[in-house]
């Protein structure tokens, strides 16, 4: 699984970030609690996840200061 690099993610609109951030959380929530179930996850999952996130927030965080 390969990482979007910041060039890639700049191209993304406001509302697909948006999008993407709820969904990532929620993959995020379910991998939790399939940990705290001792359900079979990926553990490297977590960080790519986490990674996402982190992109799309700092992404969405610049965007909104550019504005003002």
């Amino acid at each position: 699984m390969s990482f979007l690099k910041l060039k890639e993610l700049k191209n993304v609109k406001n509302e697909n970030i948006n999008e993407n951030i709820l969904s990532l959380t929620k993959e995020l929530v379910e991998l939790r609690l399939k940990k705290a179930t001792r359900q079979k996850f990926k553990p490297h999952m977590f960080t790519h996840k986490k990674r996402q996130l982190s992109q799309l927030l700092t992404l969405e965080n610049l965007k909104r200061l550019t504005k003002e």
